[in-house]
């Protein structure tokens, strides 16, 4: 029962890091275009999606907290039962915690981009002044 949580918990995961990608594409593609070279700019987007994956997969699937259901939780030995109660609520739990991670990633990425902008157009204003 837990190699089968640990399965599912994976796989919604992942499916949300794709819905997430897929909504983000365009818009990460054109902020790296406008600040970055046209030959390089391709690759990082391709590994800001790679960085969605990554983030969102390990944020979504939670090994540690996993444990409880296969690691004695009592002095008694025993291990806590995955109870149908317990599976909406680790799935919840999937889809919050991928979610908040790639949130997170994306926030940062989106504050540096912002500060890219903010400099080159500064540059380009520098540049045409003296122009």
């Amino acid at each position: 029962m837990f190699i089968t949580l640990l399965i599912v918990n994976f796989l919604i995961a992942f499916l949300v890091c794709f819905i997430i990608a897929t909504i983000f594409r365009n818009p990460i593609s054109k902020i790296l275009q406008r600040l970055i070279s046209e030959e390089i700019y391709n690759a990082w987007s391709k590994y800001i999606t790679f960085a969605i994956y990554v983030v969102g997969i390990s944020g979504g699937v939670r090994i540690w907290d996993l444990e409880k259901y296969i690691t004695p939780q009592t002095e008694s030995g025993k291990v806590l039962l995955l109870t149908q109660e317990r599976w909406i609520l680790e799935l919840y739990r999937t889809i919050i915690g991928t979610l908040q991670s790639v949130a997170w990633m994306l926030l940062l990425f989106f504050i540096f981009a912002l500060i890219a902008y903010v400099i080159v157009k500064g540059l380009e204003l520098r540049k045409q002044g003296k122009s």
